[in-house]
């Protein structure tokens, strides 16, 4: 019995030996940065409504979904297949969106 439980135990240090812990600082450091931009994209929108804060939004609002992609989805410490595929498929999400906007503009 001992010689599985070693086993085992020896089959999951293995398989977890390119995982990476983010820190708990740059967590919360990202965390950070992400509620202030999000008090910026807000603050925008409320004191300048119209082209400003729209345009405040359109920059400040791909900026959170990297820095959220990057650590909370660990994707900054993943192999470049990874990222490949994570891009890939935002790029399909991107361009459905956007002939179903054509699609919608032009009826």
């Amino acid at each position: 019995m001992e010689s599985t439980t070693t086993l085992s135990a020896e089959y999951a240090h293995e398989d977890h030996e390119e995982s990476h812990v983010v820190p708990d600082r740059t967590q919360f450091n990202v965390y950070v940065i992400l509620i202030l931009l999000t008090a910026a994209t807000v603050f925008a929108s409320v004191k300048f409504p119209g082209p400003i804060g729209i345009g405040t939004a359109l920059v400040v609002t791909p900026v959170k979904g990297t820095l959220i992609a990057m650590f909370f989805m660990h994707l900054k410490y993943e192999k470049p297949v990874f990222v490949i595929m994570f891009l890939v498929a935002l790029a399909i999400l991107a361009l459905v969106m956007g002939l179903t906007i054509l699609d919608y503009l032009h009826r």
